[in-house]
């Protein structure tokens, strides 16, 4: 479609089945991969980023197997380095895929070809390249230096063991080169130059390399260390916790929209840090209830208006600035600067559609003030191909206006079925 008409709504209630978290797919993927054993992976998520890393994975000479019509696959973990050794990569605009895949290629003794949409190749991936070089990869931009497409050779491993890499541009980099460094032998310091945004992420990648045998030695958020000598090993059965980012927009219609709105899958007590997202609804002035794998909110505008740091859990904040516009005073939503790095250069986007819709916006390098109207002007949004603009504007409907919104299928890269399952809640 290129277009979906959203009627205006007076309330939303319900409650949803979450698809499985992007990052812990991707993620355990890679690991039961690289692992020694078979790993059953339970509720890995349906969409375009887990396919884009199905498919390299099985390019690269890794067994997948699916469990019939469900959304459990197991993976015939190699057990190191990939087999296959020449390969041509093409990974869409999946982040999640091409930073981690990049840095456990270039330990993996092989030439390689990676590559992806234009956007892609317009997101920054030199700050892990030269952590990656420092430690003896071969690894050549294809095109502008510091981004993608990228060629990869084999290693000439360095004898130096420690390694800085900048904390402040994405964590994935952080991520990505944890998770390779057992391909490298470990016994790695990384240092962290700078801070470290997004450390949630971090931490789940660290506790998911722990479930695999790789646990990792941190000393705050300054520095890592990867144990020497030491693969990963296969836990059996790993389940995939529900997408806390795709809750963000169901527990909001809950605070909005009367509720009460229950999300299913994940709890407060995930190792995603956006499942914290539902305790700045709470500042909001939301009711909220929780129990073991669900989040409960409720609410009624107007809400109260929020300066937040939301540097632990950018994503999210996408979602509380279309809140904001139901507060009753002016927010301030900071530490937002990776959103210049994402699919698109989400403050200037997220900027220009709020305006559209009645708010008075200002922005700065990692912040946005948002000043909500007496009423919400209907509006045809504009996505940028970018999921998380189609799913968080979807909210808007609840302030009674009609919205359309522009190229909706561009939430396949997440959450296929979003649009359905939203509207479904609607009143």
């Amino acid at each position: 479609m290129e277009y979906l008409d959203l009627p205006p709504a007076v309330g939303m209630a319900g409650t949803v089945r979450l698809p499985g978290s992007k990052s812990i797919s991707n993620r355990t993927l890679l690991l039961a991969a690289l692992a020694r054993g078979d790993t059953v992976l339970e509720g890995l998520l349906d969409a375009d980023d887990v396919d884009r890393m199905l498919e390299a994975l099985r390019t690269l000479g890794v067994a997948v197997e699916p469990h019939g019509a469900s959304r459990t696959f197991t993976v015939r973990g190699v057990g190191g380095a990939f087999p296959v050794k020449r390969a041509k990569l093409f990974l869409g605009n999946a982040g999640t895929a091409f930073r981690p895949l990049t840095a456990a290629l270039a330990f993996s003794g092989g030439d390689y070809e990676l590559t992806g949409v234009p956007r892609m190749h317009e997101r920054p991936i030199g700050d892990l390249v030269d952590a990656l070089r420092a430690l003896g990869a071969d690894i050549r931009y294809l095109g502008a230096p510091g981004f993608p497409p990228l060629a990869i050779g084999a290693a000439n491993l360095h004898a130096e063991r420690r390694v800085a890499i900048r904390g402040d541009v994405s964590s994935q980099f952080v991520s990505a080169l944890a998770i390779a460094l057992p391909l490298a032998g470990g016994g790695v310091e990384v240092e962290i130059v700078g801070e470290l945004i997004s450390r949630p992420y971090v931490a789940m990648t660290l506790a998911l390399m722990a479930r695999f045998g790789v646990a990792v030695e941190r000393d705050g958020w300054r520095a890592l260390r990867v144990p020497a000598r030491r693969g990963y090993a296969s836990p059996g059965t790993v389940a995939v916790e529900g997408d806390a980012s795709s809750a963000s927009y169901f527990l909001a219609g809950g605070a909005i929209g009367g509720g009460p709105v229950r999300v299913e899958g994940v709890g407060l007590d995930s190792i995603q840090g956006d499942a914290q997202f539902a305790r700045t609804l709470a500042a909001m002035g939301a009711a909220l209830r929780d129990g073991p794998g669900w989040i409960e909110a409720r609410g009624e505008p107007p809400l109260a208006p929020i300066d937040a740091d939301f540097t632990s859990m950018p994503d999210a904040a996408m979602t509380a600035a279309v809140a904001a516009l139901f507060a009753n005073g002016p927010s301030r939503l900071r530490g937002i600067g990776s959103w210049r790095v994402k699919e698109t250069d989400r403050i200037a986007a997220m900027a220009i559609e709020l305006a559209k819709l009645g708010a008075k916006v200002e922005t700065g390098s990692d912040w946005l003030s948002i000043v909500p109207p007496a009423r919400l002007t209907p509006a045809a949004i504009d996505t940028y191909d970018d999921h998380r603009i189609a799913m968080c504007f979807s909210l808007a409907a609840l302030g009674g206006i009609p919205v359309r919104i522009n190229d909706p299928g561009c939430v396949r890269k997440t959450f296929p079925d979003y649009f359905a399952q939203f509207t479904r809640l609607l009143r």
